[in-house]
Formats: structure tokens, C-alpha cells, sequence
């Protein structure tokens, strides 16, 4: 409040969650949240962009103030970062070539080949259920392994194979399996008595925009449909 911004850390390259669009703008769901947080703070909101596992790393170091990333919250997570209430709720879907029959459901993933960004949510879900994960630095790069065959499944967001499909729509991919686990969305930062009072803040902001009906009509904006309710 001091400095009158607010550093938010993301990814851009996440689409529909945060991206560039045509115009190589900064937006998504996440940036435009993050926007109306800052506006509603009353200070400037400064987005960084960076790789996953560095955006972590900068909460934990205190280089940014918040992360706006679709970040899911984790067991592990809480342990690291103090996290504001869920604004949104995630479903994992695993995704393989159209003519692949491989997958039914995320046990079938033992011994096949996966790719996801390092440290994801989606990368643990897919060692865990056994598979091998490659490390990529983008989604794009985890579409075009799988195209090519390269790889046997990736796991992601349910809304991010229909965005991917709106864009691409004759992309030979679909939905193989469905983790029946709803993950909760939510904003990490830095543990701290200064963090604890900008949780507080944010909370407050997050439950606002779920009642005036903002934060939904963000949401069908960008996914077409409200992930911000259970």
C-alpha cells in the first residue's frame, strides 16, 4: 500500500488463465482478477512473467508480492505459502491423441510418458499414478509433444483442453480420463505478519467480487462457464 503497487507473478502463457493476446496484450482470467484486486486495493497492479517454478521460488524469496497462476492448493503448498481463499475450483483431465485407447482412467498412466511443466500440480498427480513426466517450459510445448507422439498423455485443467480446442478445433486430442477430485484455486504469498494482513484484504476482495457476481462473470468470460463456485 506504501509503494502504491501490488507485484503479481504469472506465467502469460496459460491460456485461458493468463496469456498474450492477439494484440500481444497481457490478460486471461487471472490478470483481470488480479487487476480488479489491485483497483480495488487502490494501488497500481505490476504483473512479472516468468516460468513456473521461478514464480514459486520468487514468492518464497519476496521478490513478488502475490501469485496469480491458477496455482491449486496443495497439502505441500500450505506448508510453503499462506494462501488466500479459493477463487476458483479446478477439475484435472487427462488428455492423449484421439486414436490413442491407452488411458481410462489416471491409474492407467503407470509406465506411459507424460509431460508438464516441473513441480506442477499435474506433474505430481501424473508421477504419482506412476508415469514418467518430461519437463517442458510451456503448455504449447506439451501440446506439440503429445501431437507428435512423442509423449502418451498430459494432464491439465478440464478448461484448458476447451480453450485449446476452440482455438485448434481440429486438433486430434481428447478428455481420456477425469481425476473426480474438484483442487481449490487459490492466491499464495510469503508467510509473514504483513503477509497475514494481505491475505485478510484479499479474502475480503475475493468474497465481495463472488457476491456482487463479479468474480463469475469473469470466470464465463474467459472459460464459458463459473469455476469460481464449487
Amino acid at each position: 500500500m506504501k509503494k502504491g503497487e501490488i507485484t503479481i507473478a504469472t506465467e502469460g502463457t496459460w491460456a485461458p488463465w493468463t496469456y498474450h493476446d492477439e494484440k500481444n496484450a497481457l490478460t486471461g482470467f487471472d490478470v483481470e482478477l488480479g487487476r480488479q484486486i489491485a483497483a480495488k486495493l487502490g494501488v497500481k497492479a505490476h504483473f512479472i512473467e516468468g516460468k513456473w517454478d521461478g514464480l514459486l521460488a520468487g514468492i518464497s524469496a519476496g521478490r513478488f508480492d502475490i501469485m496469480i497462476n491458477g496455482v491449486d492448493v496443495t497439502p505441500e503448498r500450505s506448508k510453503a505459502f499462506l494462501f488466500t481463499e479459493p477463487y476458483a475450483f479446478n477439475r484435472t483431465v487427462v488428455m492423449t491423441k484421439t486414436d490413442s485407447d491407452k488411458v481410462k482412467t489416471l491409474d492407467d498412466l503407470k509406465g506411459l510418458t507424460t509431460a508438464n511443466t516441473i513441480s506442477s500440480t499435474y506433474a505430481e498427480i501424473a508421477e504419482a499414478h506412476g508415469a514418467k513426466v518430461t519437463g517442458v517450459d510451456d503448455l504449447n510445448q506439451t501440446f506439440e509433444l503429445l501431437l507428435s507422439g512423442r509423449i502418451d498423455a498430459t494432464l491439465n485443467a478440464e478448461v484448458t483442453y476447451h480453450d485449446y480446442m476452440r482455438a485448434h478445433p481440429d486438433a486430434q486430442i481428447k478428455i481420456a480420463a477425469v481425476d473426480p477430485d474438484v483442487i481449490p484455486v487459490a492466491i499464495p504469498m510469503k508467510p509473514g505478519e504483513d503477509s497475514a494482513s494481505m491475505k485478510a484484504k484479499l479474502d475480503e476482495i475475493i468474497e465481495g467480487m463472488r457476491k456482487s457476481g463479479e468474480l463469475g462473470n469473469l470466470s464465463k468470460q474467459f472459460f464459458g462457464g463459473d469455476l469460481t463456485q464449487r
